[in-house]
């Protein structure tokens, strides 16, 4: 399955947040960017790291008209967890059947110690007000993850 080109209007969502609430792309429109990004599972090292960084930049994203929306295929009690035990103060959303990540072009074959398997590739997108996909970051580290994005919605959503 290929990533949705950019350019064109990002694929629809709606999808449960950590606490039940539907939230979907087009409650946006009109109104904020979207950092959407996609992790493999809450709690982790890797994502912890990413995730405390995306916290720690909402501020300054907030000052571009920019929300940020995690999404992984955990259901909502693990993802309540993480947000307690983080102090994150943005939404994950809940894709268990991962058909969102399928609909985005993120789930695939991925490799570790050796084996194969199915799962989530750590990718993000970033969607203007009208919702159209303006871009997909590549070089970032789960450290780096925020200060990537920082920087490019400063150059493209700053006035």
């Amino acid at each position: 399955m290929a990533l949705p080109k950019i350019g064109n209007l990002a694929p629809a969502f709606t999808l449960n947040n950590q606490n039940g609430e539907a939230v979907s792309l087009k409650d946006f429109k009109g109104k904020q960017n979207v950092v959407l990004y996609f992790y493999p599972k809450a709690s982790t090292p890797g994502c912890t790291v990413q995730a405390c960084g995306m916290r720690d930049s909402l501020a300054e994203l907030a000052q571009y008209d920019t929300v940020v929306l995690g999404v992984s295929p955990d259901k909502e009690p693990a993802l309540q967890k993480f947000i307690a035990k983080q102090g994150l103060t943005f939404d994950l959303l809940s894709d268990p059947e991962h058909q969102i990540a399928e609909k985005y072009g993120v789930w695939g074959l991925k490799q570790f110690a050796g084996k194969e398997f199915m799962g989530l590739i750590r990718t993000t997108f970033i969607i203007d007000k009208e919702g159209r996909l303006r871009a997909i970051p590549e070089k970032f580290t789960t450290k780096n993850h925020d200060q990537v994005i920082l920087s490019w919605v400063r150059e493209h959503f700053g006035s």
